[in-house]
């Protein structure tokens, strides 16, 4: 995940409606299933009437519904019956799936009829992996491009603290880590000549490290004789010298230092969502998201809170805890467990935590079974770094599982994600619904400890950098063999993982249907359309326990539907990432119309 410098514009939407809906949670089957395999059908089949009677027959004689939508083609994501042309909505629930002949014994004199004249409709989307909050608020004061002159990034950061002259702290975005590891001169050398008085702190385009200048290191108490803290590594120069660059977590508990001195955050946060961030979700047809990095002591979850209080909401929102690798457990294990909420009548849930167990691979920080081809960072056997180990992984699995709470899980590099494996299968009870995310580097051997486990595998290939072609850039720093297939998600499938596909935005587009088209072109870990949309609906629908409520169109859930402006089944692999959506319904109510 990353931070951008982003504006505030408001999504001006012709029907919007603004309006929280608050759901009726006690619809639905009465013990959430899961579907492991994909229905690999890609072409379009005609609903059958006995397909459209199936969900129509069970259900009592109905009053007229408030919404009914006809003449379309809905891909409802029910393997029983995946194709219907009408479907009916009273309040905030479906009562009928079927045809358009059937569907006239709901309509009334106050009834919406919408003719969809051959459009397709679909379930909204799930993201079950995206910063919202961090994505969609102004908390940078300036940028900075990925790779440029040591002179330029001075003459950019001196600019920068100009325009800023009352900030306690300069805080930025934007290069890339190679940039400064390849630079001639020293890194904290270079921000010391911008800015020598005034603490500097840069995000690179990962979040997995920062650049620093001198006196930043001051304010954070960190010298040549510091000790690098749990999950992080203070970077040094050849004399051992402090070069500027802090990884992974080293480089967190830093900019959460400078974060502490911005004085309108929560309200930049507050803005962020609800001009900009929700609008933009909801026009992309995305109904619920899993927020994968609440940080509660930066006031996160006191923002997600007054939205929801204010009857805001036009996403289903559950929140990952952030577990901070450097707190005292029982202290965190206490406040976690305080936190958690669940309120079925709320879109607002807490009930999950995220975790890092490991780094990145572009750092050398994702944890890797075997060295690294290059060493940069001097670790003990070069094989990247753990935030969790596995032992602590179990005992936050043992001590939170009883509360409720599900486990979202950074894994990238094979030794993590094994690692991440092993706690869970050493110390969950089976109930919960963890998920391993990235999935970046997999051991062949672990593929089928998913399935096995009840693991969820989500992965993100919505990003261009995770295209089969981009692969090769790994082989300096993981030799051939182990850069090939990276983030197998056909792999999983095939061994019957239950795959999410998410956006970790805004580290990829948060557009469901890049995803989707990457996803079915990423050969030879691609997948079909059907999985892809699997994945993005009623899978990520089951990671969020709400299967039972959303996810597929059938009578009895809510209704959280999307109108496209062509059929996916009918489209190139072009067209698909391309699509438009032109109406999204969260329970039941217009969220945006095109």
């Amino acid at each position: 995940m990353r931070v951008t410098n982003m504006s505030l514009i408001p999504l001006l939407v012709a029907g919007l409606c603004m309006s929280g809906c608050n759901s009726d949670s006690s619809s639905g089957a009465n013990s959430p299933t899961n579907s492991n395999t994909a229905n690999n059908t890609t072409a379009q089949p005609q609903q059958s009437q006995s397909q459209s009677q199936s969900q129509s027959q069970s259900q009592p004689e109905q009053t007229h519904s408030t919404i009914v939508f006809t003449n379309g083609r809905i891909y409802t994501v029910n393997e029983k019956a995946p194709w219907a042309q009408a479907i009916a909505i009273t309040d905030n629930k479906i009562v009928f799936v079927g045809t358009s002949d059937q569907a006239q014994q709901y309509i009334g004199d106050n009834t919406q009829v919408i003719d969809l004249k051959g459009k397709m409709v679909m379930p909204g989307f799930h993201d079950v992996h995206m910063h919202p909050l961090e994505s969609g608020s102004d908390a940078t004061q300036f940028t900075i491009p990925e790779a440029t002159s040591a002179q330029t990034y001075i003459n950019l950061v001196a600019e920068a603290a100009f325009q800023n002259p009352n900030a306690e702290w300069l805080i930025g975005y934007g290069h890339a880590i190679g940039t400064l590891l390849e630079m001639e001169d020293n890194p904290i050398a270079v921000l010391d000549e911008a800015v020598p008085n005034r603490p500097v702190i840069i995000m690179e385009q990962t979040s997995h490290s920062m650049w620093v200048n001198s006196k930043a290191l001051e304010l954070a108490g960190l010298h040549t004789e510091s000790l690098d803290p749990i999950g992080g590594v203070i970077g040094r120069d050849e004399q051992g010298n402090l070069d500027g660059i802090l990884y992974d977590n080293a480089g967190n508990q830093v900019m959460e230092l400078a974060m502490r001195s911005l004085t309108n955050t929560q309200q930049n946060d507050y803005l962020g969502l609800v001009e900009y961030t929700m609008p933009a979700l909801n026009k992309a047809g995305i109904t619920s998201i899993s927020d994968a990095r609440t940080y509660w002591q930066r006031g996160h979850l006191d923002t997600w809170l007054k939205i929801a209080n204010e009857d805001k909401l036009t996403l289903r929102t559950h929140l990952g805890l952030w577990a901070y690798p450097q707190m005292n457990d029982a202290t965190q294990l206490s406040k976690l467990k305080s936190l958690y909420q669940a309120d079925p009548a709320s879109l607002l849930k807490v009930n999950q935590v995220k975790f890092y167990v490991d780094g990145i691979l572009i750092n050398t920080t994702a944890a890797m079974h075997e060295p690294y081809h290059q060493d940069w960072l001097e670790l003990d056997g070069n094989k990247g770094l753990n935030y969790f180990t596995q032992a602590r992984l179990e005992k936050y699995i043992k001590a939170l599982e009883p509360t409720g709470f599900d486990f979202n899980i950074h894994a990238i590099g094979d030794r993590g994600i094994h690692e991440a494996l092993n706690a869970i299968e050493n110390a969950s009870t089976g109930a919960a619904r963890h998920r391993l995310t990235h999935l970046e580097v997999v051991d062949p051997a672990d593929y089928a400890r998913f399935a096995k486990l009840g693991v969820i595998a989500d992965a993100q290939v919505a990003g261009d950098f995770t295209d089969p072609s981009h692969w090769p850039e790994n082989i300096p720093l993981l030799g051939s063999e182990r850069s090939q297939d990276l983030v197998p998600i056909k792999s999983l499938v095939e061994n019957n993982a239950t795959l999410t596909l998410s956006s970790d935005w805004n580290v990829s587009p948060f557009n469901p249907f890049i995803g989707i088209s990457n996803a079915m072109t990423r050969t030879p870990q691609a997948i079909t359309l059907t999985q892809a949309l699997e994945a993005y609906t009623l899978n990520s629908a089951f990671a969020m326990r709400q299967e039972h409520l959303v996810g597929s169109l059938e009578v009895g859930k809510l209704a959280d539907l999307i109108v496209l402006d062509r059929n996916l089944f009918d489209s190139t692999v072009k067209e698909i990432a391309n699509t438009q959506v032109v109406m999204t319904l969260l329970d039941g109510e217009i969220v945006y119309q095109k």
